[in-house]
């Protein structure tokens, strides 16, 4: 599961602000041990037979389900079974049905079997149902904002902009929504499933498609056959109008399951995946293990993606278009993140949600590893960065431990401990191990685990056993405690001694013991020393220096999981950018001065080398930061800028120049932005947009059509919100909708951009835009999951969702020949309204 994680011009607003709101009262309350399931039932196979009513928006099961006792012997069977209608439950000898007596009640069918069965015993269970998705209670949360299993979408087909599809989503514990089964993540079972659709409709689920049957009044039966054991929630269905693009790997076939308007860009989009795959079974010592992998996608999905076993499913989001792909694939990581999970995750399995790192952590690092490979090492530091800051700065999450077993609800350890800090983890672990050691205990881990569930525990063995090492203080501290070090320093330099003293603060309550990188700068040159440090308040190390250091810098390679506080100046920062080799080091000198911008020759002198800076993360960073509206600035920078917004050969580097150049509202550089209107990129055309009317704001209306914002980053929509809402631009309101709908959260970090976002909301709200209006609903849903058990965050979402039906009511009032577009979208907002009671 890759989750979407509300990024940082919304939430993240809130997050890094000082504004704090009340949490839910929590004292007093006993969290209970959350212990692996106990196996008393061990599944063999499920065989499905369904077909769909797209009217109802119900399926018609029939279910035949091969188990045994797991070790004591039984006469019953117990299954979880949401929100069904169980029609006949029988005994299944040979095609021979027996009657069983059953109970079924609050979502769980209790079987009585026909006589006691021991160990190894199998038998087989025939059921009758039928999947009713709307009738499931549970919740969703953050990561999987909805939880009814079995999914929908358009399916009597009234929206014209929106395709007809069936998805299921099973993670947590969702397929016994659609199947009545064990819905555990240690019960894993071979599958095969026969599905009757429509025949315009094409299939995909787990393994290989091994016939298809046309039937009568225009239907098909399609037969699907998993033969290799994995678990229940990763079991997929889906269902609608794709293209399916084919490649393969070796001898497995690669499928890309593409909505037909995008089918042109099926290989920009997808087309990495045979290498990943190649990648990835290299480096772990195991070749890509299943039948086949195909990918496919679903409107109104709730999450990133799901890895369900050779058949991943992605949020919308994936399909993207020539002007975002050329700037750059946004969906790649999650691409690599879903298929790594086809080793960790689907060929070995997190023993309970409790363990869920043990997938969800290396699926993180799988991000790392596929951009170190294909793109280099400063490209993946900095993508850790990003991930691990976002850890970081989220402070709710310092005490989690990253294998818990006391979580309130198991939908509570998908965050950003599990995923982000984890990852964070592994890569402090790689490097502590060495890269042999690190991937062999890796492919001893699958090896000896494989299409079987395992635990945290399992994992250190094989680090253990290949390494020799012992590693349970590592374990002990990073997988089975909470928090990371947080680190001060000082440092003295004694001229008799000739040596430089370092002490290091942790101020956290429990230290830490781990290796740190520390480089001491004598004449812009650093020398690098690698220290221990104990677990101990404060840590002293000596060394050697012919005079004072210009600088200290710790954890100067970046590896350790740490919130660093440390001052330095303009020159010091100057030196650590030219004088470190590794990316985050000179990341954290280039933000260091941003407050010293336009003020200090340094900052300039700094700003200069990073323009020019081989990795264009860091040219993009330093052109944010440049103002050539400053004289001494425009002297030193101006012609490097103008260079990179017309030849870089990154387009995401040109835009970010235009926006450098904007700033001057020079007229000398219209002819460079009115160029880059006609860009492919939308980076480029985006910000020659804004910057023809820093220059000449009567242009708006007639040039603000021609962006498409369709799924745009964060920081153009914020750059461009104020000329779709200011100009009324009807094309572009679905697109700005996400901020609108966070613009109270947006005003804590921005008071002007959030005042025009409001104004945004309310037009939108006031407007007749079904697709606008649904996209905030769907925003502010997930909201919920990530903030919105926070009572006051819960107040102020259901206050603005009131206003916005007032609004939708006041218009259906004077319009009413459109009823039928305003209807919709008034109950949209009902429905997100009853999410936040």
């Amino acid at each position: 599961m890759k989750k979407i994680f509300i990024t940082a011009l919304f939430l993240g607003a809130l997050f890094n602000s000082n504004v704090t709101f009340a949490q839910t009262e929590t004292s007093g309350r006993t969290v209970p041990y959350r212990a692996t399931h106990t196996k008393t039932t061990e599944l063999k196979h499920t065989k499905l037979k369904v077909n769909f009513d797209y009217e109802k928006e119900q399926m018609n099961g029939e279910e035949w389900l091969t188990a045994s006792p797991f070790f004591y012997s039984t006469n019953e069977l117990v299954l979880d079974a949401k929100g069904m209608l169980i029609h006949e439950v029988a005994l299944d000898n040979n095609g021979k049905k027996t009657p069983l007596k059953y109970e079924y009640k609050n979502d769980v069918l209790k079987i009585n079997l026909d006589k006691v069965y021991a160990r190894n015993q199998d038998y087989t269970v025939y059921i009758k149902y039928t999947s009713r998705p709307n009738e499931v209670k549970q919740e969703g949360s953050a990561a999987i904002n909805d939880a009814k299993g079995l999914y929908f979408i358009n399916a009597q087909g009234k929206d014209p902009d929106k395709p007809t599809q069936i998805w299921t989503q099973g993670e947590t514990e969702s397929s016994s929504a659609w199947f009545p089964t064990i819905d555990k993540p240690n019960q894993k079972t071979t599958q095969e499933i026969y599905m009757t659709v429509p025949d315009k409709y094409v299939t995909l689920s787990n393994g290989i498609l091994k016939n298809s049957q046309k039937e009568a009044n225009g239907l098909r039966t399609d037969h699907w056959v998993m033969d290799k054991r994995h678990s229940t929630y990763l079991f997929f269905m889906g269902v609608g109008e794709y293209a399916v693009v084919k490649d393969k790997w070796k001898n497995v076939p690669v499928d890309y399951y593409i909505e037909k308007e995008y089918e042109p860009y099926a290989k920009q989009i997808y087309g990495n995946t045979p290498e990943m795959i190649d990648f990835f079974s290299k480096k772990l010592g195991y070749d890509y293990p299943w039948q086949k992998y195909a990918q496919i996608s679903g409107r109104d999905y709730v999450s990133g993606a799901m890895e369900n076993t050779t058949a991943t499913l992605h949020g919308s989001d994936i399909l993207q278009k020539p002007g975002q792909l050329i700037d750059e694939n946004k969906w790649e990581d999650t691409i690599a993140h879903e298929l790594f999970h086809h080793w960790f995750g689907d060929l070995v399995t997190a023993e309970s949600w409790s363990n869920l790192t043990v997938n969800e952590s290396f699926a993180n690092y799988s991000e790392y590893l596929w951009n170190e490979f294909k793109y280099g090492k400063d490209q993946a530091d900095y993508h850790q960065m990003e991930d691990v800051n976002h850890y970081i700065h989220n402070s709710s999450d310092f005490k989690k431990d990253l294998v818990r077993f006391n979580y309130n609800s198991r939908e509570d350890v998908f965050d950003l401990v599990t995923y982000q800090k984890g990852g964070g983890i592994l890569h402090m672990l790689r490097n502590y191990l060495g890269d042999d050691a690190f991937f062999a205990g890796i492919t001893d881990y699958l090896k000896t685990n494989e299409y079987q569930a395992a635990e945290a525990h399992q994992l250190r063995l094989s680090f253990e056993k290949v390494s020799g090492k012992d590693l349970n203080w590592f374990f002990n501290q990073w997988y089975f405690g909470s928090g990371n070090p947080k680190l001060n320093y000082t440092y003295n330099f004694e001229p008799v001694k000739k040596q430089v003293t370092v002490t290091i603060s942790q101020t956290q309550d429990e230290p830490f013991q781990f290796p740190l990188a520390i480089d001491v700068y004598e004449n812009g040159k650093p020398k690098r020393y690698q220290v221990w440090v104990n677990a101990e308040a404060k840590n002293t190390f000596n060394f050697d220096a012919s005079k004072n250091p210009e600088l200290i810098n710790i954890n100067a390679d970046g590896i350790l999981l740490a919130d660093v506080t440390e001052s330095k100046t303009p020159d010091q920062y100057l030196a650590q950018f030219l004088g470190s080799k590794e990316f985050k080091s000179k990341y954290i000198a280039l933000t260091g001065i941003k407050d010293q911008v336009g003020k200090n020759p340094a900052a300039t002198k700094l700003l200069a080398a990073a323009v020019k800076d081989p990795f264009f993360r860091t040219r993009i960073k330093a052109l944010e930061l440049v103002d050539l509206s400053n004289a001494e600035m425009m002297k030193a920078l101006g012609s490097d800028v103008e260079k990179l917004a017309t030849n870089d050969p990154k387009t995401l580097v040109q835009g970010a120049a235009i926006a450098a150049l904007a700033k001057t509202k020079d007229k000398k550089y219209v002819p460079i932005f009115e160029k880059g209107i006609n860009a492919v990129s939308n980076s480029v055309k985006g910000n020659s947009l804004a910057a023809i009317l820093a220059v000449d704001p009567s242009k708006a209306s007639s040039l603000a059509d021609k962006i498409d914002l369709e799924g745009a980053s964060e920081e153009m929509l914020s750059q461009l919100l104020p000329i779709v809402v200011k100009n009324k631009v009807i094309s572009q309101m679905a697109n700005i909708a996400p901020i609108a709908a966070f613009y109270p959260f947006v005003k804590f970090q921005d008071p002007e951009l959030g005042k025009v976002a409001e104004e945004g909301y309310n037009w939108i709200m006031s407007s007749d835009n079904l697709k606008a209006t649904t996209s905030i609903t769907k925003i502010l849903g997930q909201a919920k999951g990530q903030m919105g058990e926070n009572p006051q965050v819960k107040m102020m979402i259901s206050q603005m969702l009131k206003d916005g039906l007032s609004k939708k009511m006041e218009l259906l009032k004077q319009n009413l020949g459109k009823a039928s577009s305003i209807n919709p979208q008034i109950d949209a907002i009902n429905k997100a309204i009853d999410n936040f009671k």
